[in-house]
């Protein structure tokens, strides 16, 4: 009879890892096809009813959104609890990531109307003491900065990397003098979070005070969102919401998020109500609901029209449309950090406008936070929603099984090493040898999960506790197998060693 060492079992779930992965990690899932389910307008009720469910079915642990109409907020909701155990609501305070870009963005194109900045002139122009290794990072334009098309990525500057976390945006971009570039300015597009670092600290020079204080005085406080704030760069902490929450093994574990520098492009805390203020302010051609214009009609069209090379970022905003899944064209963007999530979107033929805000980071899939907000753009365009459970804690439970598997054979191989090495006493060296071969496969999958994760992520560096709280269940399984195979390897190395002594 053949048998199958744990390394072949192992090797077999790595491949089923990956056929998981890479099909589950696309940036928006599409959108679920579906006819009419009324004629008259979608109700508050109606949609307070399909997202309270829809967060139980997924087994999210909280979420809280706003939906607007025309310059109205018609709902909004919270639903499940936070990390400390209390209901959810429309004003908890809430990690909104890299929603954040898009107010970076409007802070930004106040300064171009006001004259002090032209979106085409190279960032050198303002920042003299913005310089990287690649001579061409001085053409760098404040347009690509904020469309994502200056040519830095994370292969050429890693934030990761940082010697040390930056205690201001001054030095977060003195830190990035030794930063390459992977293309030609303007020639690429990449997703890299200090394009948005060095647009607030942009902000921060021409508009003479600290970047947090120009925020609040010129966006929050103008646009009526009284309970968002930006973080300070000194700590790189906001007033502190409560915990986010890991999701493994189908539990929501409350954890803290991991420490990183994120002014600019991430790290705003505000609440689903806000929010609304937010996208009706978008939807409405630069004014707050009150009527206070923050930027003109034609700078918030400029934001929303894509400019950058892949057609599709505009300047912190995002376009997607029926060729991408999408009912309707849409105006959208998304953020993620390890235990918040956030969604943005507008839908211009209808005049609605969406906000989700989730107490859960990144995971496998999007599939359970982007089907809530796709389920309330479905409603609104007399679309059935989508249905279905989530397949992360089906997927969790399986690798759980896996690891527990693993351990008891490497715990078996362990304590029959002796037996095993004397069965092979008289073979030759290289043989013996050549057996452990296999067993090193699980080590050097581990060895090289990030490495892997990262060109699933599309480039984007992250910690070992950052990709940890992504896919706990799976590292644990990569640890435990490499580990186990570790013990295998020695303990038979020693039984072999000890058997060729006494001969």
């Amino acid at each position: 009879m053949v048998t199958r060492s744990p390394v072949t079992r192992s090797l077999f779930v790595t491949a089923l890892a990956v056929t998981v992965l890479c099909p589950a990690l696309s940036p928006v899932p599409a959108a679920a096809s579906g006819v009419s389910v009324s004629g008259e307008p979608v109700s508050a009720a109606e949609l307070d009813r399909f997202a309270a469910a829809y967060v139980e079915r997924r087994g999210l642990p909280g979420a809280a959104v706003a939906v607007t109409l025309d310059g109205e907020t018609v709902h909004t909701g919270g639903y499940g609890a936070d990390g400390g155990g209390e209901p959810l609501r429309a004003d908890t305070p809430m990690r909104i990531a890299s929603l954040s870009k898009s107010m970076t963005a409007l802070a930004v194109m106040q300064l171009v109307e006001g004259g002090d900045v032209e979106l085409d002139r190279p960032v050198y122009d303002y920042l003299p003491g913005f310089g990287i290794a690649d001579p061409r990072g001085a053409r760098i334009t404040v347009r690509q900065l904020l469309g994502q098309s200056s040519g830095m990525s994370d292969q050429g500057f890693s934030p990761v990397d940082r010697p040390r976390r930056p205690t201001s945006l001054d030095e977060a971009v003195a830190q990035m003098d030794g930063a390459g570039l992977s293309a030609a300015p303007g020639e690429e597009w990449e997703y890299h979070n200090p394009n948005y670092h060095v647009a607030a600290r942009l902000v921060e020079v021409v508009g003479g005070r600290p970047f947090t204080e120009y925020m609040e005085e010129h966006v929050f406080a103008p646009a009526g969102m009284d309970d968002t704030s930006s973080p300070d760069p000194a700590t790189g902490t906001v007033p502190d919401p409560a915990r986010g929450h890991v999701r493994a093994y189908g539990l929501n574990i409350p954890a803290p998020e991991p420490e990183h520098f994120s002014t600019g492009a991430g790290g705003v805390v505000s609440t689903a109500e806000d929010m609304a203020r937010w996208v009706i302010l978008q939807g409405d051609g630069g004014r707050a609901p009150d009527g206070t214009e923050l930027v003109s009609a034609e700078s918030v069209e400029l934001m929303h029209t894509p400019s950058a090379p892949n057609g599709r970022y505009g300047l912190g905003w995002m376009r997607r449309g029926p060729e991408d899944g999408a009912g309707a064209d849409q105006v959208w963007h998304g953020g993620m950090v390890s235990t918040y999530s956030s969604y943005q979107v507008l839908v211009p033929s209808t005049g609605y406008g969406f906000v989700a805000l989730f107490n859960s980071g990144i995971t496998l899939t999007e599939e359970d936070t982007w089907g809530l907000v796709e389920g309330l753009i479905a409603l609104t365009e007399g679309r059935e929603p989508p249905v279905g459970d989530s397949v992360l804690w089906k997927v969790d439970a399986a690798f759980g099984a896996l690891t527990l598997l693993a351990l008891v054979l490497g715990t078996r191989g362990v304590l029959r090493a002796r037996g095993w090495a004397s069965r092979r006493a008289g073979r030759p060296r290289w043989r013996v040898g050549s057996t452990f071969l296999p067993y090193l496969v699980p080590p050097a999958a581990l060895l090289g999960a990030d490495s892997a994760i990262t060109l699933v992520m599309g480039g984007r560096e992250g910690t070992w506790l950052q990709r940890f709280y992504g896919v706990p269940a799976e590292l644990t399984f990569l640890a435990v197998a490499a580990l186990a195979c570790l013990a295998v390897i020695a303990a038979r190395t020693a039984a072999v060693v000890r058997a060729r002594r006494s001969a």
